[in-house]
């Protein structure tokens, strides 16, 4: 292992997929590195439930992108395949419309066009032109942002020159407008439109760079781990404390002390204080700016741009029944969409009629449940915490209840009477246990007027050996964008390092 940086004390806070990517790639570089997990368990948002005999995913349900996972053991000298299991889902999704129309999307180019084809003439080929155009942007984004962390319009503008930065980003569009420039059926538009799910935003305020999401999807494929998704967390967590990371859990950081122009260490809940070379913080960076750096109002200030993304309503059944009609990952569409979302990022209200995002991971592994039973996950998105909107416990509820009631409209006969336990969490829950911003699930909003889709810079502006990952920074949220964070941390202060050495 090189040891040219042994000396060099890294603390890490939180042991989300960010902090423990960033734990890992620094490891793998020689720093000693000390991650502080507040829970009693790492994965920060991934996160696993047994109850009643089924086990439930808390967190994140979709995973693409494998092959940020795989670098990072590589890079250790390690297999993926010796700590976590990938294995492919298929159909990618299911999608239901109120008038019974059902869509699957397919890895399959054959089975796609069967099932767009159902749609109507021509429908197929709109899709073939976008899924062209949604590669573009994805070669383009992998080249420079994902592959270098560029961290504002910037540095785009400084890597790919202006000309190339607007034709090539489509940056004049919203999502959706660039959704509308290929495809005519209103219920392929609303399906490609949904895959703003990964970013927790609006098609409507997006920018049209977003539209690169499909062909990743198509591109790298939809994954599952075997036994769970909270397998990826304990694969990485081995990994790491065979690289000599050093985890404590159930322990809190209150306040990262810092002076002049750099952070010198971090008070923990017991009294302890960590001195430190370099902190990275997995705590979202508004959040940590507030509680942790107390930081003035002037530089809270410049952080508006921001704004938190959505929250959920998080419902995690177990019932006593199965529903063959469902895939892995289903959606059931709102009829009015543009208004669905307008009442989240708009109104800051609970929508009337949600569209619903729909796990059945039994449908891959019946071993998450008992036989005959099914996990039923629904996650409608719903406005973040808003304290001049507050949303209350009954609102909730009785959104809860329109919920189970659309989904037994739509096919699933009977729901309510087959729960046979439950599982269920508000924004409220959401900020509690992980500290995010208003509640939020994917960190920072995309919107093309207040930040065009970029997130917090890594490096603190404020300090100059404070970093950030997760989803509040630069690549984004989703758990591919997480643990890509902490590899590109990595890569920044290697750099900072170079130009600036330790004494």
């Amino acid at each position: 292992m090189n040891t040219k940086y042994q000396n060099q004390h890294v603390v890490i806070i939180g042991a989300g997929l960010g902090g423990l990517s960033a734990a890992i790639s620094l490891a793998t570089e020689g720093f000693t590195v000390e991650l502080i997990e507040k829970n009693d368990k790492v994965g920060g948002k991934l996160n696993s439930l047994s109850k009643d005999g089924f086990t439930f995913d808390l967190g994140p349900s979709i995973l693409t992108m494998p092959h940020i996972f795989d670098r990072l053991f590589t890079q250790a000298g390690r297999q993926r395949e010796d700590y976590i299991q990938f294995q492919k889902v298929e159909p990618h999704w299911r999608n239901f419309f109120e008038d019974g129309t059902r869509i699957d999307l397919s890895s399959d180019p054959i089975i796609m066009r069967q099932e767009l084809d159902k749609l109507g003439i021509g429908v197929a080929d709109d899709f073939n032109r976008f899924m062209a155009y949604s590669k573009k942007l994805c070669t383009e984004t992998e080249a420079g942002y994902f592959e270098h962390g560029l961290d504002s319009f910037w540095a785009l503008l400084k890597f790919y020159g202006p000309l190339r930065s607007l034709l090539s980003f489509d940056v004049f569009r919203s999502m959706d407008q660039g959704v509308r420039r290929y495809i005519r059926h209103p219920k392929l538009a609303d399906i490609l439109n949904y895959f703003i799910k990964y970013v927790g935003s609006s098609p409507y305020d997006s920018p049209a760079l977003m539209n690169l999401l499909p062909h990743i999807q198509f591109e790298y494929g939809l994954w599952y781990v075997n036994g769970g998704m909270y397998g990826i967390a304990q694969g990485l967590e081995r990994l790491a404390v065979e690289l000599g990371v050093q985890i404590r859990l159930n322990t809190a950081v209150t306040e990262i002390l810092h002076q002049d122009q750099r952070v010198t260490a971090v008070c923990l809940d017991n009294g302890e204080r960590l001195s430190a070379d370099i902190v990275v913080s997995n705590m979202e960076v508004i959040p940590a700016m507030q509680t942790l750096l107390h930081s003035p109002a002037s530089d809270l200030k410049k952080m508006q741009k921001f704004a938190p993304s959505c929250s959920g309503l998080v419902l995690h059944l177990g019932v006593d029944c199965l529903y063959p009609q469902l895939a892995h990952h289903n959606f059931f569409y709102s009829q009015h969409p543009r208004e669905h979302f307008k009442s989240i990022f708009k109104s800051h209200c609970l929508s009337d009629d949600p569209t619903i995002y729909l796990v059945a991971p039994v449908k891959t592994d019946p071993n998450q449940a008992p036989s005959g039973c099914e996990i039923i996950k629904i996650l409608p998105h719903i406005p973040h915490l808003d304290p001049d909107k507050p949303i209350t416990p009954e609102e909730y509820l009785a959104l809860r209840e329109r919920i189970l009631i659309k989904l037994e409209r739509m096919g699933l006969t009977d729901l309510r009477q087959h729960i046979v336990t439950e599982e269920y969490w508000t924004p409220l829950d959401i900020q509690a246990r992980y500290y995010s911003n208003q509640g939020s699930i994917y960190g920072v909003v995309a919107d093309r007027f207040k930040n065009l889709g970029f997130k917090a810079p890594q490096r603190s502006a404020q300090f100059n050996n404070l970093y950030f990952v997760g989803g509040s920074v630069n690549p984004g949220g989703g758990m591919p964008m997480v643990t890509l964070s902490g590899q590109l941390v990595r890569d920044k202060i290697l750099n900072d390092l170079s130009l600036f050495p330790p004494f």
